[in-house]
């Protein structure tokens, strides 16, 4: 298995304008997106946005109610075409493992080959190389039961590469794992990304399994894809206060703009609160914003910062949890409950603490 690389100067996947109704309930509605070739894009959102039926509209197992799907620039799906599953070549993993049981890993893994006629040659070389890629090689002769959550989800994505299919689908494959597997897998799928070119279309709900795995996270919400771009975009730039409660866990501050920069990228907040904050915004945003319009102001907690300086915003400390890797405090500012995360334990004296906002952390996003 030399890659699986498409040269074609086509996009490996685009949609446009995709819908779906099911029943009385628009599942999706006009989804637009463009995958390039040897791209990881990920579908994050909340169970029922409609991340999963479009996967499926993808591999042809539902058919769009309105729009078109190309797949190398070749139409199939839309304007009364519709080319069958198994002529789109592609690759598909799902939640369940769907291995067969009765077969060897060397057979589930085979089967498809045997399939499209590969002589025994072929096969076994084939076959090998990919076990090799998912550190199966040694399990060929075993039997699914013979083998760990872990190990079963690794057959199912040999199989699904061994073809070297033009497309990988993923529907939430680690979902069914413990932690700790979750954590092994989705690494090594980023590494067999990164190794053999695949592209990759993923539907999770997990936030960081989208941040690990993605060249750009396609956030869905209603059926709509609201936001499209790199990780770090997402994360730090959120498009709305959906984005940015869904991707980790911000403290979102309702406020009023006071003033607008003369830079026209950031605004000039009092907040609910009483702090003054001059945040970062879309430039788009910030050009209509007006005075006193509401907004909302999203400050990770790793950008909330304790600090003895006399210039910081007076808080009560709440409560300060071990992570693990970082301590999370939890402040008081008014009524209002915010969260810091530090390296190290926080010293406090009498409870209270002082709070700054790092430098050009602060991001404004429209009130909702």
């Amino acid at each position: 298995m030399d890659g699986i690389v498409n040269n074609s100067s086509f996009p490996q996947l685009r949609l446009d304008g995709i819908h779906k109704t099911l029943g009385n309930k628009s599942i999706v509605s006009g989804a637009d997106l463009t995958v390039k070739v040897g791209e990881s894009i990920v579908l994050l959102g909340p169970s029922g946005c409609g991340k999963s039926t479009t996967l499926r509209m993808v591999a042809g197992f539902i058919e769009p109610d309105a729009g078109r799907i190309s797949i190398e620039g070749k139409l199939v799906s839309g304007d009364g075409i519709s080319i069958p599953t198994e002529k789109r070549r592609l690759g598909m993993v799902f939640q369940s493992y769907a291995v067969w049981p009765h077969k060897s890993v060397f057979e589930n893994v085979a089967f498809g080959l045997r399939i499209a006629g590969d002589d025994r040659q072929a096969i076994q070389q084939k076959v090998q190389k990919v076990l090799e890629l998912v550190h199966l090689d040694k399990l060929a002769d075993r039997y699914p039961n013979e083998l760990s959550g872990g190990q079963q989800q690794r057959v199912a994505l040999a199989r699904a590469i061994v073809g070297e299919p033009r497309l990988l689908l993923l529907d939430e494959p680690l979902s069914n794992l413990d932690a700790s597997l979750r954590e092994e897998l989705r690494i090594e799928l980023r590494r067999l990304h990164k190794e053999k070119g695949m592209t990759m279309l993923y539907v999770t709900h997990d936030q960081e399994e989208a941040l690990v795995l993605a060249d750009r996270i396609a956030v869905m919400d209603g059926g709509k894809i609201v936001q499209f771009d790199v990780p770090e975009v997402v994360y730090n730039r959120p498009a709305s206060t959906f984005v940015a409660s869904f991707i980790g866990s911000p403290n979102m501050l309702a406020g009023r703009v006071a003033h607008k920069d003369e830079s026209g990228s950031q605004l000039g907040v009092q907040t609910d609160i009483a702090w003054q904050i001059l945040g970062q915004g879309g430039r788009d945003f910030v050009a209509q914003c007006r005075g006193q319009e509401r907004v909302t102001v999203v400050i990770r907690p790793e950008d909330l910062q304790l600090t003895d300086d006399t210039d910081g915003f007076a808080a009560h400390v709440v409560d300060v949890a071990f992570l693990g890797t970082s301590y999370e405090t939890t402040v008081d500012v008014n009524g209002t409950r915010l969260r810091a995360r530090t390296r190290t334990r926080p010293v406090f004296q009498d409870g209270m603490t002082k709070l700054q906002v790092k430098p050009a952390a602060a991001w404004v996003v429209p009130c909702q």
